[in-house]
């Protein structure tokens, strides 16, 4: 399991404003990138590689998952 001690959490530029879809990055973690949802920060997190996060990063930019 990832030590998030230290995560620095910053909501993501694709979350919703009104309070709904609000996920939260944090990317000052050596070797991994978290993500968690804001409305439950004590909840779940999920932890990717940095070559991960590139990888779906790059799929978004893409349009890899556009509808």
């Amino acid at each position: 399991m990832a030590d998030l001690t230290g995560a620095v959490w910053h909501k993501s530029t694709r979350s919703g404003g009104n309070g709904g879809d609000c996920v939260e990055v944090a990317g000052n973690l050596p070797g991994i990138v978290a993500l968690r949802d804001s409305k439950d920060p004590g909840g779940g997190t999920l932890v990717f590689s940095r070559a991960e996060w590139a990888a779906f990063l790059a799929g978004v930019r893409g349009g890899d998952f556009d509808r």
